[in-house]
């Protein structure tokens, strides 16, 4: 079965499941920067896993929007390109692709660090980690990634190696329904491909920008399901990218990804 079959059933069947788990996984009461895990680097990585995950990704800056930054992720010099997804041991790799919302985000914030320089910056649902690590490129004071798959936090702290940095903090769980935390800016990318989760991240947002003043920047290729939800009224277009010829072909013909502010009107009411 050929990767691009797999990723199919990433993009449309297996994202249903996915994003299950992120509406299953309530976020507890708000906490302190302190107070989440930082993985750090070698004893915290389980050697198998690290193995593994070096053995079966590569490494690339090539193909995608940010060559500054370099990734392990999946290509057709990988194994897994070829294999049968159920042989991949640890669950769907939604982080080892680098996603177009996630390639804008990251492009964005490398072409204008003062959106983040000096500020605290929350990447949800960051996967590989490029956004954060395009954040602390730029100059962020914290960054904290966040994403419900264990693995996409260890592949954060390696991609964080390749990229000479020592890693930022990762929390492993579901904060959208937490309280609202301190952050200056979150960032999301590539998160709107079911409408509850939807649903959900739009109240969630909406409720840190009332009770934080956070803003919020969304990196998206324009989706259906991001484009016809209700949020989409809510968003200001910051700047469009044409996507290099290999995520365009990754992503069945998609040309461009968009930096969106979310921006409610209501953001002041009761959420």
């Amino acid at each position: 079965m050929a990767f691009c079959y797999w990723k199919r059933l990433l993009l449309l069947g297996r994202q249903n499941t996915f994003a299950k788990v992120w509406r299953s996984r309530r976020g507890g009461p708000s906490l302190g920067w302190k107070h989440f895990c930082h993985w750090s680097t070698g004893k915290s990585l389980d050697p198998e896993v690290k193995a593994f995950l070096e053995e079966n990704t590569e490494v690339t800056n090539s193909g995608h929007l940010t060559p500054e930054i370099r990734l392990r992720l999946l290509t057709p010099r990988c194994r897994f390109w070829r294999e049968k997804p159920d042989l991949w041991p640890y669950g769907d790799p939604f982080w080892a692709i680098y996603w177009p919302g996630g390639q804008a985000l990251s492009r964005y914030i490398l072409d204008n660090p003062r959106v983040v320089k000096g500020r605290s910056v929350l990447d949800l649902g960051s996967g590989c980690g490029a956004t954060a690590i395009a954040a602390v490129m730029s100059g962020a004071s914290q960054v904290l990634a966040n994403d419900i798959d264990p693995i996409a936090g260890m592949a954060m702290i390696l991609n964080c190696e390749l990229n000479h940095m020592n890693p930022f903090p990762i929390t492993i769980k579901n904060i959208i329904n937490s309280e609202a935390g301190n952050w200056d800016l979150i960032v999301l990318g590539d998160m709107f491909y079911d409408e509850q989760l939807a649903d959900g991240l739009h109240h969630w947002l909406r409720k840190c920008i009332r009770i934080q003043q956070t803003e919020v920047l969304i990196g998206d290729p324009g989706r259906h399901q991001f484009l016809s939800h209700s949020i989409r009224s809510q968003l200001h277009k910051v700047i469009e990218y044409s996507l290099p010829e290999y995520t365009r072909q990754e992503n069945y013909g998609l040309t461009s990804s968009i930096v969106w502010s979310y921006q409610p009107s209501n953001s002041l009411e009761d959420c």
